[in-house]
């Protein structure tokens, strides 16, 4: 067991956003997710404990502990899992890192900041409610290029296949990034990958 609430190393907790269920499972609003069990899978992270209303496994990601978690709790209320998860292992925002999608920006597109609005994705908005600060790391990755219909519609459908590609393709650069921010990298990441994948 990595976690423990008396030790003090610079641990980080990583949380993917999404909903639950398998109907939600490969819809666009899921990246979250989607890279989340990307991460889990390259560094060999088991994500299936049942913590903080939420899926969790704990692991080292280039030499970093680290606390994987997916809230079960639907999209908009994503903030309880994350609020309840730092609160006990005392995690300060600063090392809290949320992955997920990003309607504004084409398909593929990564955007990483360490503070900022939610910019109207909801389990954002929950998260900053929660937490009651907004300095807190977002990787976002872009799901737009929609041209008409409704935006609900459009993220809770699945991606065509050259989004899709062009989603998951990006996956790797995420890792990787994700590892320069482990390590105290964040503006060489944001260097090499912001804007990845226009």
């Amino acid at each position: 067991m990595f976690f423990n609430r008396k030790r003090a190393e610079n641990r980080f907790l990583i949380i993917g956003l999404g909903n639950p269920g398998s109907k939600y499972r490969k819809t666009r609003h899921n990246v979250g997710f989607m890279v989340l069990d990307y991460v889990a899978d390259k560094f060999g992270i088991r994500v299936a404990r049942q913590r903080f209303s939420s899926l969790v496994g704990e692991g080292i990601i280039s030499g970093v502990p680290v606390l994987l978690l997916k809230p079960m709790t639907y999209m908009n209320l994503s903030g309880q899992a994350a609020a309840a998860a730092s609160s006990y292992y005392k995690i300060p925002v600063c090392r809290v890192i949320v992955i997920c999608d990003d309607v504004a920006l084409l398909p593929g597109v990564i955007r990483i900041r360490d503070h900022g609005s939610c910019g109207g994705q909801k389990g954002l908005l929950s998260i900053e409610d929660m937490l009651d600060s907004t300095n807190y790391i977002r990787i976002r990755i872009g799901i737009g290029d929609r041209t008409a219909g409704e935006l609900s519609d459009y993220v809770l459908a699945e991606p065509e296949p050259a989004q899709l590609k062009a989603i998951t393709g990006r996956f790797p650069d995420v890792a990787d990034a994700l590892s320069m921010i482990l390590n105290d990298n964040l503006n060489e990441a944001q260097s090499l990958f912001n804007g990845a994948g226009q």
